[in-house]
């Protein structure tokens, strides 16, 4: 028997690694996953205290991602050994540009812990499927706010699709998890929120970053398979159950092994959420 194909996270939710009173609040908001943050959430005087807060805070009991400071900040030495605790389920690394930067965690790790490139600069992209391609890379986020303020432009919605069509391509190309898009700032307009996830979905990214709990419910209903996908993820299931090869046929189109994967993750996602 075949083992059963883990859903995907849709929803990955920000909580600053210097406020430990709002890490219950982050677990219990019905999140994917969260990231505790020591990075951007924190003031350069503080981090050595939120390190060592989240250092004594993670527990498997209660697994969550990690994001570190960028490589050749003074803090990046002492963030990267966080990856070798237990609890802690994956890195987020920021500003990444190749692919040293996932290795150096992933040595300072000493165990394959799943590690979450941001491409947040023009060399990033230029570089993402280095990155992608990286040892323990599990998908790759896109840091939209900080891509913005580098290309010069004012827009993360429109303005940035050519490369969310690259980021999604090159984590196809890789063979990784669908990337994430990148934050909406407004957490006060639900609109907007709604049309940036389902953009995303759109052009083939997997889940979006929050940065407020009341964000990952729209996140959710957005990037939840349509009725039409379900549908459909049965149907090429069905069917490949009943081949026998690796390759079936539904409505005259190759039914292989990728295609399966996908109708496969389509109803897990859809059971989970609905379970």
């Amino acid at each position: 028997m075949s083992s059963p194909v883990a859903c995907s996270p849709q929803s990955y939710l920000f909580v600053p690694g210097n406020r430990p009173e709002r890490f219950s609040t982050a677990l219990s908001s019905g999140a994917d996953a969260v990231i505790v943050d020591l990075e951007d959430a924190v003031e350069p005087d503080g981090k050595d205290a939120a390190r060592e807060t989240v250092a004594a805070w993670v527990s498997r009991d209660h697994p969550v991602l990690v994001r570190i400071n960028a490589r050749g900040t003074r803090w990046f030495e002492r963030d990267v050994r966080i990856a070798a605790l237990n609890g802690v389920a994956g890195i987020v690394v920021p500003k990444a540009e190749g692919g040293r930067d996932v290795v150096d965690v992933v040595a300072a790790a000493k165990r394959r812990v799943p590690i979450f490139p941001l491409i947040e600069t023009a060399q990033g992209m230029w570089s993402a499927m280095e990155i992608a391609k990286a040892p323990c890379v599990s998908r790759l986020m896109f840091g939209t706010l900080d891509f913005i303020a580098e290309m010069g432009t004012d827009d993360h919605g429109e303005a940035l699709n050519y490369y969310r069509t690259q980021l999604a391509l090159v984590s196809r190309v890789a063979g990784i998890d669908s990337p994430v898009d990148g934050v909406t700032p407004d957490i006060h307009d639900p609109d907007r929120l709604a049309a940036d996830a389902q953009n995303g979905k759109r052009l083939g990214f997997g889940a979006k970053l929050c940065i407020h709990p009341k964000q990952v419910a729209t996140v959710h209903a957005c990037y939840a398979p349509s009725e039409h996908e379900i549908e459909w993820a049965q149907r090429v299931v069905a069917s490949a159950s009943r081949g026998e090869t690796g390759v079936s046929m539904l409505d005259g189109k190759m039914i292989d092994r990728p295609v399966v994967l996908r109708a496969q993750r389509l109803l897990a996602t859809a059971s989970h959420r609905h379970g």
